[in-house]
């Protein structure tokens, strides 16, 4: 499902929109053709793509234009204005996007050689303005666009359902939701996760626990199962180290009494931003007591520091700096034990 918003051909990029830039940087990508980068192209810093955007929203009942170009026989296209810059619109039936085709400036009362609209009129009785139709690296931008689009959206409805979820209990309790398949063309759900919340509170220890399930749809891809998997671990808790995982889709994490709680005001103000958890790699290597390291380092288990936090040891402890706290209580540990 392609967005209909207004969006330039390359052509126009490259050939037609040679000043007014609001910053170099689409420039520099158009030269060196790194297309992927000018994403989305509806919101690039120019002044007629702003206008053409503005012009041409989702929905058709209120496009706003200056009429039908007369001149532009071959290919018909609407008319936009933005102080001296003219663009000319065309949409394609076939999926509804509408195309920036073409743009200039209005000069010398449109007696001038380089006028827009004497510009069109030319190439139009010449035949040339086929070539200002959609290329193929037009409509592959489109498809990536597009695709990038969809899974962000999912992202974020995804990360707005933990949320829910969270509200609902992170006091304690279980609750189950499906995932829809990121893409609209898929009928069935990606699969259904159950998140539980206990609240363990023994005589020497009180942690929040939570663990995720997550059980695909048969025949779901991988590739997707991942995405979500790691979606949900993020938003959840985002640091790196306090997942466990036991295989199977199964994961857990303990935390301080009350985290799930403040998870919940972080969680919020992000989805209220729209704007996804970012992952947090460990940034502090741990003492542990060595039995059983090994198996959790392979298995991807939690074990406690000597500071006191949870972590699972996936990280090269080498790379990353002493955690203090466990640098100071090891000091002052028995030399001999």
């Amino acid at each position: 499902m392609h967005n209909r918003r207004a969006r330039p051909t390359l052509r126009v990029l490259e050939e037609d929109l040679i000043s007014d830039w609001g910053s170099a940087r689409p420039r520099r990508l158009l030269a060196d053709r790194e297309y992927a980068g000018l994403h989305p192209l509806s919101e690039l810093p120019h002044p007629i793509v702003a206008k053409a955007v503005e012009s041409f929203g989702t929905d058709p009942d209120n496009d706003n234009h200056a009429g039908a170009i007369k001149s532009s026989v071959e290919i018909p296209l609407l008319e936009i204005k933005n102080s001296q810059w003219r663009g000319g619109i065309w949409t394609d039936t076939d999926d509804g996007v509408c195309w920036l085709l073409v743009a200039g400036l209005a000069k010398g009362g449109h007696e001038d050689r380089d006028d827009f609209y004497r510009r069109v009129e030319r190439e139009n009785d010449s035949g040339a303005s086929a070539k200002w139709l959609p290329t193929d690296d037009d409509r592959r931008l489109l498809r990536q666009e597009t695709a990038a689009r969809l899974t962000l959206e999912w992202e974020l409805g995804l990360q707005r359902r933990i949320l829910q979820a969270l509200e609902a209990i992170h006091t304690g309790g279980s609750i189950r939701f499906p995932v829809p398949h990121p893409s609209p063309k898929q009928p069935r759900d990606l699969a259904e996760v159950e998140l539980t919340v206990d609240l363990v509170r023994d005589s020497d220890i009180s942690t929040d626990d939570v663990v995720v399930e997550v059980r695909p749809r048969p025949g779901a891809s991988y590739a997707w199962v991942t995405k979500l998997e790691t979606r949900m671990l993020i938003s959840i808790n985002p640091p790196e180290q306090g997942w466990d995982t036991s295989g199977n889709h199964l994961f857990s994490n303990m935390a301080e009494p009350g985290a799930w709680t403040e998870r919940i005001v972080e969680l919020k103000a992000l989805c209220e931003a729209n704007e996804l958890a970012v992952s947090e790699p460990g940034t502090a290597s741990h003492y542990t007591h060595r039995a059983g390291l090994v198996s959790s380092t392979i298995d991807g288990r939690a074990v406690r520091a000597l500071c006191g936090v949870y972590f699972v040891p996936t990280q090269d402890h080498e790379r990353l700096p002493q955690c203090d706290t466990c640098a100071t209580r090891y000091s002052n540990l028995p030399q001999d034990v």
